[in-house]
């Protein structure tokens, strides 16, 4: 069954976005190109947050991808260039994305928070805003 892995991060100062933003699109290209990557989507919200959501033939292809290349050197500046960061990853039957929404509801009910070295008062207690849809997305895959 493929396996969805919703993520999303907030970048804690405009002083780490050039950072994140090349890192973010070197991620990007090398999930496109993943093997096993079924599809694969991104979104930027208010407040600096930024949402992934891509779906893997396997969850051994999601983690082959999880520490190579871009994304793996990125999961380590991630602890200091954001303040919230949280992952939900799910089995389903089909290869449909889930709206935002929905990738919303499944991060409350079964995310959980990533570490950061300064959390902010959300990141503690685990509080997600809604995304705001109307901001548009880009399909990378």
């Amino acid at each position: 069954m493929p396996v969805i892995s919703v993520t999303r991060l907030r970048v804690r100062s405009w002083r780490f976005m050039p950072g994140f933003i090349f890192s973010a699109l070197r991620i990007g290209k090398q999930a496109a190109q993943a093997e096993g990557c079924l599809a694969a989507k991104v979104f930027r919200d208010r407040r600096n947050a930024f949402w992934t959501c891509t779906c893997w033939k396997s969850e051994a292809a999601m983690k082959a991808f999880m520490v190579e290349g871009p994304h793996g050197a990125a999961m380590r500046k991630l602890m200091n260039w954001c303040d919230e960061a949280s992952v939900a990853h799910w089995t389903q039957v089909g290869e449909e994305m889930p709206t935002w929404g929905e990738a919303h509801r499944r991060m409350l009910r079964h995310g959980r928070a990533s570490k950061v070295n300064r959390p902010s008062d959300a990141q503690k207690a685990f509080r997600i805003d809604e995304p705001d849809e109307t901001r548009g997305e880009r399909v990378l895959k």
